[in-house]
C-alpha cells in the first residue's frame, strides 16, 4: 500500500513546527527549462522513509525555523546550490500505514543553469527529464507534483 496524501489548508511557507502536531518536512522541486527535475536516490536503510527511491532534496523543519528556512537549509546542505527565489506551491498531509503522518511543504523554483550541484546526501543527485521518471522508483504523489509544475510553469 501507497501514501495517501491530502492538501491541507491553513499552512503556509511562514508555518513553524510549533504551528502542527505532526512533523514537517520541506521540498524543493528545481526544474530545468525543459521540464528535468533534480531528484537525489535516497540511502537504502532501514527504517528510512522512500528507501532506495528517487525524490527532490528537502528534510525536517527545526522547531526554530519556518518551512521556507528550513527547506532552503536543508536543500543548501543536501545539494551545495543556493536557489536565490523559491515559490510556495503547497502543504500536503502524507500518510502511510507503515510510517507516522506527517506535513510536506512544497517548494520549487527554476534551475539557474550556471551553479553545480553536488550529491550530499543520498547516493546520487541528477536532473531526470520526466519521460524517464517512470522507469524509477519514485512516490506516485511526486510524480502528480511534477506534472502540475510543468503544466503550470514551462
Amino acid at each position: 500500500m501507497g501514501d495517501s496524501v491530502q492538501v491541507v489548508e491553513g499552512f503556509g511557507k511562514d508555518s513553524q513546527m510549533q504551528d502542527s502536531k505532526m512533523n514537517i518536512v520541506g521540498a524543493l522541486f528545481l526544474l530545468r527549462d525543459d521540464g528535468a527535475l533534480l531528484l537525489q536516490l535516497r540511502d537504502e536503510k532501514p527504517n528510512l522513509r522512500h528507501a532506495g527511491m528517487w525524490v527532490p532534496p528537502g528534510g525536517h523543519i527545526e522547531a526554530d525555523e519556518s518551512v521556507e528556512q528550513g527547506t532552503r537549509r536543508e536543500f543548501l546542505e543536501e545539494t551545495d546550490y543556493l536557489c536565490s527565489k523559491i515559490s510556495w506551491l503547497q502543504m500536503m498531509e502524507i500518510k502511510h500505514p507503515d510510517w507516522p503522518t506527517y506535513l510536506l511543504g512544497v517548494f520549487w523554483a527554476f534551475y539557474d543553469g550556471m551553479q553545480k550541484t553536488t550529491c550530499r546526501e543520498g547516493q546520487v543527485l541528477k536532473f531526470i527529464r520526466r519521460e524517464d521518471a517512470n522507469m524509477l522508483l519514485i512516490p506516485s504523489f511526486l510524480l502528480i507534483i511534477w506534472d502540475k509544475l510543468i503544466q503550470n510553469t514551462i
